[in-house]
């Protein structure tokens, strides 16, 4: 069954990044995949946040919470097409854009899911309810 939560969670995932991106191409219209950038950054802080946050307040079944974490954010963020972009902006000659995107993506992603996971265990230590 868990399997079932898991694809529906990557369906929603999937149409989560897909909007997104849309809206970001509307307003962005450089060769940086800012879209890209922006899914896999929140992403990150959001696994790093439902991670501690959902483990330690014990309010999700451990199925529904694979559910929401590979399923949703698994298929929210994607590797693939960052590594798709990065190549094409250096076959472009863009080599400080790939620079940039992948340090950005690399660095960014680390630190927004140490943010996520302190955001998540510093709610827990000021009191909220568990």
């Amino acid at each position: 069954m868990v399997y079932l939560w898991v694809g529906l969670g990557g369906m929603l995932g999937s149409i989560i990044r897909y909007i997104l991106s849309q809206v970001t191409a509307h307003f962005w219209y450089d060769n940086f995949p800012l879209g890209t950038l922006i899914v896999n950054l929140t992403g990150c802080f959001l696994l790093g946040w439902i991670t501690t946050r959902m483990v330690s307040m014990k309010r999700l079944h451990p199925k529904l919470l694979t559910a929401v974490t590979t399923g949703v954010i698994g298929s929210y963020t994607t590797f693939s097409t960052f590594c798709l972009e990065t190549v094409q902006l250096l076959q472009s000659g863009n080599i400080f854009l790939a620079c940039m995107y992948i340090f950005l993506s690399l660095a960014g992603g680390l630190l927004l899911v140490n943010l996520g996971l302190e955001t998540g265990k510093s709610r827990l230590k000021a009191g909220e309810v568990k």
